[in-house]
């Protein structure tokens, strides 16, 4: 269920321009050549003052896609003969 609240976290983040800016400004920093740093800890809190409740491996599964169920169905196993 809580991934769910991520997914739809992530949906206010993309439908309110608001919410996503305050979420950049309080979430992220940027680093080295541009690249942006985003602290785990810091989402959850923010999603949780808006209601949402996840933890960061919640947060790791939206992002990375990495539900078992679904890498467990997209692994396909080669098989090979001998000659």
């Amino acid at each position: 269920m809580s991934v769910e609240n991520a997914t739809a976290f992530y949906e206010v983040l993309v439908s309110d321009r608001d919410v996503y800016e305050q979420y950049c400004k309080k979430c992220s920093q940027q680093g080295v050549f541009g690249v942006w740093n985003w602290d785990k800890t810091k989402i959850v809190h923010f999603a949780a003052k808006l209601g949402f409740d996840f933890t960061e491996g919640e947060l790791d599964q939206v992002w990375f896609e990495t539900e078992s169920d679904s890498t467990e169905n997209s692994i396909k196993t080669p098989t090979y003969s001998s000659f």
